[in-house]
């Protein structure tokens, strides 16, 4: 008994010896962020608002196969886009940058304001509702103002150049769609499950 006792003491100091500064050097998920002026917006997030851009919130538009009129003007000549269609999805892209700056702005200072009462400690309850509400407003805005652009713009383009669209910004991966070059059709679509 003596040598078992020995031998699992040991494995388990060593095990201990491992496992220590891995739970020394854990830390918060958050760790890092209380520099930030406003902990909810990270310094690229704020960049995003100020400058107009998409900050994510129209990937569901996006991913369910409704362009942005940004990624569709940097792949016009992919796509074949007409003059036509240029100078329109330039007018829905100038207009959503023109209407998101502002409420972009209006969004930070929200983040900003609910950051404040938190940093001072003169928080309650009725403020708090208050300052969240103005914020979320101003985040439905946002959305909405680049989501409608989306729409707006699959209108003016083909089938085809959503398609094209779609697989150039790598929307596409369906296997059943892409048969990799050499392989026979055929058996690749067996293989993969397409049916």
């Amino acid at each position: 008994m003596g040598n078992n006792f020995i031998k699992i003491f040991g494995v388990a100091a060593i095990f201990c010896c491992f496992l220590q500064p891995a739970l020394a050097s854990s830390s918060s998920p958050y760790s890092g962020m209380q520099a930030r002026e406003i902990k909810s917006l990270s310094d690229d997030d704020i960049n995003q608002l100020r400058r107009g851009g998409g900050w994510g919130l129209a990937l569901p538009a996006e991913l369910n196969g409704m362009p942005g009129p940004k990624h569709v003007l940097e792949l016009k000549e992919e796509l074949l886009l007409s003059t036509k269609q240029v100078e329109e999805v330039q007018t829905f892209f100038d207009e959503m940058k023109r209407l998101a700056i502002p409420v972009g702005k209006a969004l930070i200072n929200a983040e900003k304001d609910v950051e404040a009462v938190f940093r001072y400690g003169v928080v309650d309850e009725t403020k708090l509702k208050a300052l969240l509400k103005t914020a979320e407003q101003a985040r439905t805005e946002l959305r909405f103002i680049h989501l409608s652009q989306h729409y707006k713009t699959k209108d003016i383009l083909s089938d085809e150049q959503v398609t094209k669209y779609n697989q150039l910004r790598g929307y596409t991966e369906d296997p059943c769609e892409k048969i990799p070059a050499g392989h026979n059709p055929t058996m690749y679509k067996k293989h993969m499950g397409c049916h």
